[in-house]
């Protein structure tokens, strides 16, 4: 299991000294448009043709997509193009940014490019040295334990943001201790995608919030 600070996924979300009250009230309302946008990027594309109710009618979406032909090229190619990377690092950036400002973390409305507050690092994998090409067929299946424990953190994400977006009304503030758990079930969901989706690392990701 590895250390989470030297991890193939690192994650990390600049606090705001304050936040803006009528932001944070209306978060659930000014978040549609960008989120809108990130569900079309991950779901089927299309509209209204074959393919479109074809990917529908069997589930297939971007992110599953991505993950079967990520496993392909590593089985029989041993192969993890840098383009290919650079996108799923881009992606992995703007869903992070569109969540972070949905759960109160900021008041920059998500960019589609810009970096802003919200930091992910991935490390590019050398696939011949550091990957065994076999591990893609069975590293959703060994994540079955993480994929329990975030269930639970989950609950306690939803629990906390709504906590939060009461104090923010009265204070201004995002508390510190709800600030780090939502922070940290991001971070650790993030790894966990790393390894088991993104096929990043064979490292097995940490029990850790930090």
């Amino acid at each position: 299991m590895a250390n989470g600070e030297d991890y193939a996924a690192r994650l990390k979300i600049d606090r705001p000294q304050e936040l803006d009250r009528v932001s944070s009230f209306f978060r659930i309302i000014f978040v549609i448009p960008i989120f809108v946008i990130l569900i079309l990027v991950y779901a089927p594309g299309g509209s209204g043709n074959e393919f479109h109710h074809h990917a529908r009618s069997t589930g297939i979406s971007i992110s599953t997509g991505l993950f079967i032909a990520t496993a392909l090229m590593i089985v029989f190619r041993q192969r993890y193009p840098r383009w290919w990377f650079d996108f799923v690092l881009e992606l992995s950036r703007f869903g992070g940014r569109v969540f972070s400002y949905l759960f109160l973390l900021t008041d920059e409305y998500p960019s589609t490019e810009d970096e802003q507050s919200y930091h992910l690092e991935l490390d590019y994998p050398d696939v011949e040295n550091d990957l065994n090409r076999w591990m893609p067929l069975v590293k959703w299946l060994l994540a079955i334990p993480h994929y329990i424990v975030l269930a639970l953190l989950i609950i306690g994400l939803a629990i906390s943001v709504l906590i939060a977006w009461l104090a923010i009304l009265f204070t201004g503030k995002y508390p510190r201790p709800l600030f780090d758990y939502v922070e940290g079930v991001m971070r650790w969901g993030t790894r966990v995608a790393a390894y088991a989706f993104l096929l990043l690392t064979d490292r097995y990701p940490p029990f850790s919030l930090k």
